[in-house]
């Protein structure tokens, strides 16, 4: 099973994929993670960090289809790792994936436009590239007043030494992404798992608690071997 977790910047993904990795291997499940961009890994994604450190221009600057190439190319180039992955677990989970290219390149343009730019990222990375579609997207919408704060207390990253990077430092443009990827949770019906990380008081949840909702799902859920 391919399992993409979505969401904008400091939402909780790789948290949430570390806890989701637990639950697999207690309840016997053969998984493993994958996160993207695969900084210092490929040469696309070394053009993914130029980007977000303002190398190549402020956000409007850069074309959107430039943008979205670097991205779906640092999945191209990754191919290979990833369909091994896939041939060797139960269960593969990506902290981001074809989604999260769409989000933040669609969230650059105006609604009218937007259609368009999501077929052709779509043609590119699962037509093109060939990559496979996941089984299940899971959006962790983590509103954007809360995501920023946490973006806050992330810890040093390799491919910027900045505390917040291009895309991380504009509050309105996440607020934008975040609209997008609700729309792309709609239209995507059954395919996606919209999971709310605040409880019913307000309470952001603790990632262990966040993770053993997911793992309720019944996709997730039949591959438990402890059942």
């Amino acid at each position: 099973m391919l399992l993409a977790i979505e969401g904008i910047d400091g939402a909780g993904k790789g948290t949430l994929c570390r806890e989701l990795l637990v639950l697999a291997k207690a309840a016997g499940v053969a998984a493993t993670t994958l996160s993207f961009p695969r900084y210092e890994e490929n040469q696309f994604a070394d053009l993914v960090g130029r980007y977000l450190r303002g190398e190549m221009g402020a956000i409007d600057q850069v074309p959107v289809r430039y943008a979205a190439l670097l991205y779906g190319g640092d999945r191209f180039e990754s191919r290979a790792s990833l369909m091994a992955l896939i041939a060797g677990h139960d269960l593969v989970i990506l902290d981001r994936y074809v989604s999260s290219n769409i989000a933040y390149n669609a969230a650059k343009l105006p609604a009218s436009e937007r259609a368009e730019l999501i077929a052709w990222i779509e043609q590119l990375e699962f037509g093109m590239f060939d990559l496979p579609r996941p089984d299940l997207t899971l959006l962790l919408a983590t509103a954007p007043q809360l995501a920023d704060r946490l973006v806050g207390e992330k810890a040093a990253r390799s491919y910027t030494n900045q505390t917040r990077d291009l895309h991380e430092a504009d509050r309105d443009y996440l607020s934008v992404v975040a609209d997008v990827y609700g729309g792309l949770a709609t239209a995507g019906g059954d395919g996606w798992l919209t999971v709310n990380p605040l409880d019913d008081t307000g309470a952001l949840r603790p990632p262990a608690d966040i993770a053993a909702l997911v793992w309720r799902h019944p996709a997730l859920s039949a591959l438990d071997q402890s059942i």
